[in-house]
């Protein structure tokens, strides 16, 4: 059985020492999230303070899972951080408890109206057994990003971070120690303000858990096929498909569902009469071509124009081919390019090679992608599983995430 939460009254008025013990002495019901907060104060909200960290550790420790028999964001760690909010007072005192339920009321306003934004990231043991996350500052960047857009609370960073080590430290014993594996951390923010009126939250509730991850693709690293998809749209212009929102996902699982019907793992997004490229299922997309009049080497990925997701791989991907590519002669380029402009490249021999990029693959290599009827090559023998470039992002990402390339991208808890 999970201990339950605190509970907590319904209306915040001052967070006094008297009350601050109240709080966290009383486990005898299931703690409510949901709260009603009075008006804003004229003081300025507290930013998340690490050094008020209450720690409650499970006594009914989890049995590990065997490498080899773990799914992807199947299986999660003993303990869980939360951190709530108010517009009275701002963020209060972190807790790590034993991993449970949250108690939520059937009118709080992240059921109605979507309040929740979220990361994906992931913390790996190096040869030494040190524990590393892999570019944090990236990710509380876009989180921060996310939560203004929808009216969240935002925070100070490098506090969140400071947290995410205490949990991962804790929870250190499900990081498996093997190449490719990982604890995969979920941050997440979700409005809990009690009411089915359509404002800014008053309440809200950050939260993070751990599940640990092996490769994501059970069957290796391997190829995959899409669906060029343009009856359906991922992101508009001025809309939030720049924003990592629970609400931007679960429209694109019915396309999914109905590229795989026809065969084809993902899709590919296009976008308007031009059928512009966009991403591929959750991950960026990147081209490696010849320029048609220069016969110069390209690596293409669509530009941030509002529209495509700030991918921390993505980026990770473009440092990493201005650095080591474009010395050797390759352009490095984020622009807009159509699918008639891959079809023509794959018809002259001139497409090298397509490959999603995201956290949680970190690179996905494509043989093809069906568009009006055909199948266009990306450049793959049959034999061939991966090209040249996304084997080789592969292994530089890999060798900075487990800390074998020294560099300040790794970040030690």
């Amino acid at each position: 059985m999970m201990r339950p939460m605190f509970s907590r009254c319904a209306s915040l008025r001052s967070v006094s020492t008297q009350t601050s013990r109240t709080l966290l002495g009383s486990w005898h019901s299931a703690r409510s999230y949901s709260i009603t907060p009075e008006t804003a104060s004229t003081s300025k909200p507290l930013d998340i303070d690490p050094s008020k960290l209450v720690v409650e550790k499970t006594t009914k420790p989890g049995p590990l899972k065997k490498p080899e028999e773990l799914i992807f964001g199947a299986n999660f760690t003993d303990h869980m951080l939360t951190i709530e909010w108010n517009k009275t007072t701002g963020w209060l005192e972190p807790h790590i408890t034993p991993y449970q339920n949250l108690s939520l009321d059937p009118a709080t306003c992240v059921f109605h109206y979507a309040f929740e934004c979220f990361e994906g990231m992931k913390a790996y043991k190096d040869k030494q057994g040190k524990i590393r996350l892999f570019r944090p500052d990236k990710n509380m960047e876009r989180f921060n990003k996310s939560a203004a857009r929808i009216a969240l609370p935002t925070f100070a960073p490098t506090a969140l971070i400071d947290l995410i080590s205490k949990l991962v430290k804790i929870d250190s014993r499900f990081i498996p120690e093997q190449r490719g594996y990982s604890l995969y951390l979920r941050p997440t923010m979700i409005g809990t303000q009690k009411t089915l009126g359509v404002g800014a939250p008053g309440s809200a509730l950050l939260y993070v858990i751990a599940s640990p991850v092996g490769p994501y693709y059970p069957t290796g690293f391997k190829a995959v096929s899409l669906e060029a998809t343009n009856y359906a749209v991922r992101a508009w212009p001025g809309g939030v498909g720049d924003k990592k929102l629970g609400a931007n996902y679960a429209p694109c699982i019915v396309p999914q569902r109905e590229a795989m019907s026809r065969g084809f793992q993902q899709n590919l997004w296009l976008f308007g009469e031009e059928e512009f490229v966009t991403e591929v299922g959750t991950m960026n997309f990147f081209v490696a071509l010849k320029n048609k009049e220069t016969g110069q080497k390209e690596l293409i990925t669509a530009p941030l124009d509002g529209t495509i997701l700030e991918g921390v791989t993505r980026d990770s991907v473009l440092s990493l081919a201005r650095e080591r590519l474009a010395p050797e002669g390759w352009k490095i380029e984020e622009r807009k390019y159509t699918m008639a402009e891959l079809d023509e490249a794959a018809s002259e021999g001139r497409l090298i090679e397509a490959f999603g990029a995201g956290t949680a693959a970190i690179v996905s290599p494509v043989r093809c992608i069906s568009w009006k009827g055909k199948l266009v090559n990306c450049g793959l023998q049959e034999h061939e599983e991966s090209g040249e470039i996304a084997t080789k992002m592969k292994n530089w990402i890999e060798a900075r995430q487990y800390g074998d390339d020294k560099h300040e991208w790794s970040y030690v808890c």
